[in-house]
């Protein structure tokens, strides 16, 4: 690394990848974009746009990442690519040598989260997760909370993930490859199949490529957000996950409702995914950066947690956590928030050059989604229990879950 110079790469230039790099830019100084990696050429363009404006100079165009890789000038890569690729991307980055974010969920199966944790530790690789919670002011006062006692013997967990309602869906045709779009590389890792423009824009409602949006897309926050405030508790001993389709019986994979219960041992954590009523809303834009709380009962992706003295209801995007106890239910004791992805991103970039551990570490993101991912595991395995080994991760006595756990490793 130049002195003090941070050279980044783009891996995913949607909207969600944009707006990370341009921040990673924003939020500390020295810090340069080599390349933006798509393998669709209809999308970067605006952000090489923006990013030459900042810099004075426009990132290299690649649809390879490899190519990212073999780069020495390249210190480390933001992966915001379809989840499926999240493991892969990040294991060659690491055995390149390059320091690495990348998004949620960071891994889709016990097999590719333990690839990424042996690569970034034998690479001694910086690897920080997009789960921009940890980064927040009120996740380290509400974990303090809890942690010294104040909310008494935790009891049990409610978190809530219960998205505005889905769409009506209809499987599209397969057909020829548009023009610009390397449809093998955007597959990578994942079956061969041929070109579908159902999977290619609507990949959240494929097991190939997701975990779902309401669960890998947005509950893995919420559970990644109740663990840190929980001190990082170790896996649960099982998990038990019911639900389906019930707005659009459409015959889409992944389902729009689901309730999953975690046993953590001397209390239960309880997690409802869904999408359907917009009465139902994430923290909206104006709290995020104040000092006012959401409206609790109708806050999409809040968490409940219930201890002998009290109850936390803990929001992310921002939404800080308030503790209500007594007699009249009052508030007792608070924790304001303000949205932290500038922080997050400002942390990963400090990191890079001081070598210390990012808030939100590889190993934390992948615990975080092997309980995502555990909770897919029992509705797809028919709705059964699944029993964990906690100290290895190692299912036990389901062989169906188990083998639905072994994904494509087509380009491995």
């Amino acid at each position: 690394m130049a002195y003090n110079k941070v050279v980044l790469a783009l891996l995913g230039a949607g909207g969600r990848g944009s707006q990370v790099i341009l921040n990673m830019l924003h939020s500390s100084d020295k810090v340069e974009v080599k390349y933006v990696c798509d393998v669709d050429d209809t999308r970067g363009g605006s952000v090489i746009t923006e990013l030459a404006k900042i810099q004075g100079y426009e990132p290299k165009r690649t649809r390879d990442m490899r190519e990212t890789f073999a780069d020495k000038d390249v210190d480390a890569v933001v992966i915001t690519t379809p989840e499926h690729w999240h493991s892969l991307a990040t294991v060659w980055a690491c055995n390149a040598g390059k320091d690495v974010y990348v998004e949620k969920n960071v891994c889709l199966s016990a097999e590719e989260g333990r690839r990424m944790l042996e690569a970034a530790e034998k690479n001694k690789c910086i690897v920080q997760c997009g789960t921009q919670n940890r980064s927040g002011d009120y996740a380290f006062s509400a974990r303090d909370y809890i942690a010294d006692g104040k909310l008494g013997e935790i009891v049990t967990v409610k978190s809530y993930c219960m998205l505005p309602g889905t769409r009506q869906w209809v499987l599209k045709q397969d057909s020829p490859v548009p023009e610009g779009l390397n449809w093998d590389m955007w597959l990578g890792p994942a079956p061969s199949v041929p070109y579908n423009v159902s999977r290619h824009k609507g990949w959240y409602d494929w097991w190939d490529y997701s975990g779902g949006i309401s669960m890998s897309g947005d509950a893995s926050h919420v559970i990644d957000l109740a663990r840190m405030a929980l001190g990082d508790p170790p896996l649960p001993q099982n998990v038990f996950c019911a639900g389906g389709r019930v707005i659009f019986d459409d015959k889409r994979e992944i389902p729009d409702n689901q309730t999953v219960v975690f046993d953590m041992g001397k209390y239960v954590i309880s997690l409802e995914s869904s999408q359907f009523g917009d009465y139902m809303t994430k923290t909206p834009q104006e709290i995020r950066f104040s000092e006012r709380f959401p409206e609790w009962r109708n806050n999409a992706t809040r968490t409940e947690i219930y201890g002998t003295k009290g109850v936390m209801f803990l929001g992310r995007h921002g939404g800080g956590w308030q503790v209500f106890g007594g007699k009249d239910f009052g508030v007792v004791a608070k924790g304001v928030g303000y949205f932290p992805d500038e922080v997050h991103h400002r942390n990963f970039i400090d990191c890079i050059r001081s070598r210390k551990i990012p808030n939100a570490p590889l190993l934390q993101g992948v615990m975080s989604a092997t309980m995502i991912n555990l909770a897919n595991l029992s509705y797809r395995s028919g709705k059964n229990l699944i029993n964990i080994d906690s100290a290895t991760g190692a299912i036990i006595g389901n062989d169906n879950a188990a083998r639905l756990d072994i994904r494509s490793n087509r380009m491995v």
